[in-house]
C-alpha cells in the first residue's frame, strides 16, 4: 500500500502545536494547515512549519470568481508549500484559470479539487439545492476538475472505490474522515473510515490530526497508523 500521512495542524498558530510536532520530526513528513492556523498568522505560519523540515498541504479550499482564485493560486506558489486546495464547486473556469496559474507559477504544486465536505450528507446538500447523494455528487465534481487539468482530489474514504473505478490511475485521492480503530467519532466527520481499509480502498494520501494530537502519545499514535498504511510516512 502506497498511501502516506498527513497530519492535520487544528491549532491558531504552530506555537500552539510546537511540543508535539517536535516530536513527530522525523516520523510524519507532511503537515496540513487550514484556514484557522493561516487566517490567524498568515503566511509565516507555512514558512515556520516548512523550516521544521516537513511538506506543507495549504487547505485554503479557494472558491471565488475565477480572476481572483487564480491569483490566489499565483501568491500561494510562492510560499513553500507542496499541495494546495480549490473548490471544484466553483466551476470549470474558475479550475481552469486556477490550473493555468499553477502550471505558470509552480508546475511541481499538487492542486488538489474538494469534491464534498466530509461533514456533509444526503439532507445537508438537499439543504442547499443539490439533489444528488453525497458519492454522486463527488462523482460529478471529480470528473470536472480532472477534466480541467486537476491532477488531485479531496474525497471522503467512501468514494475512494468509485473514484479509482472511473478517474485515470494518476489522479492523487487525499482523504479525510480517517479514524484508528477504537477511536470515536467527537467531531464533525460523518462519512469515515480506518488508516487500513482507506489505504486498500486505493487513497494516496490521508489526514489525520485529533486522534495523533489527542493520544497519550502521539509519537506512538503516529506509528501505529503508519504501520497501518504499510510503513508509509
Amino acid at each position: 500500500m502506497a498511501c502516506d500521512l498527513i497530519l492535520v495542524l487544528d491549532a491558531p498558530s504552530p506555537r500552539e502545536v510546537a511540543p508535539v510536532l517536535s516530536r513527530l520530526i522525523g516520523h510524519v513528513r507532511w503537515a496540513k494547515i487550514g484556514l484557522e492556523m493561516f487566517s490567524a498568522c498568515g503566511p509565516d505560519c507555512v514558512r515556520e512549519v516548512a523550516g521544521m523540515g516537513f511538506n506543507v498541504f495549504l487547505d485554503l479550499k479557494l472558491h471565488d470568481i475565477p480572476n481572483t482564485v487564480a491569483r490566489a493560486v499565483e501568491s500561494a506558489a510562492r510560499l513553500p508549500i507542496k499541495m494546495l486546495t480549490l473548490h471544484t464547486a466553483g466551476g470549470r473556469e474558475m479550475v481552469r484559470r486556477a490550473v493555468k496559474a499553477r502550471q505558470e507559477s509552480a508546475p511541481e504544486l499538487l492542486l488538489l479539487g474538494v469534491t464534498v465536505l466530509t461533514s456533509l450528507g444526503d439532507q445537508d446538500l438537499r439543504d442547499v439545492g443539490v439533489g444528488s447523494t453525497p458519492e454522486a455528487q463527488v462523482l460529478r465534481l471529480a470528473q470536472l476538475g480532472v477534466e480541467c487539468g486537476l491532477s488531485g482530489l479531496v474525497c471522503s474514504p467512501l468514494e475512494i472505490k468509485s473514484l479509482r473505478a472511473r478517474l485515470p490511475s494518476a489522479v492523487k485521492l487525499v482523504v479525510p474522515g480517517i479514524r484508528p480503530a477504537g477511536v470515536g467519532a467527537g467531531d464533525d466527520q460523518t462519512r469515515v473510515m480506518t488508516p487500513g481499509e482507506a489505504a486498500r480502498a486505493g487513497a494516496d494520501f490521508i489526514v489525520v490530526g485529533r486522534p495523533i494530537f489527542k493520544a497519550s502519545d502521539p509519537v506512538v499514535a503516529a506509528a501505529a497508523i503508519l504501520a497501518e498504511l504499510g510503513g508509509q510516512g
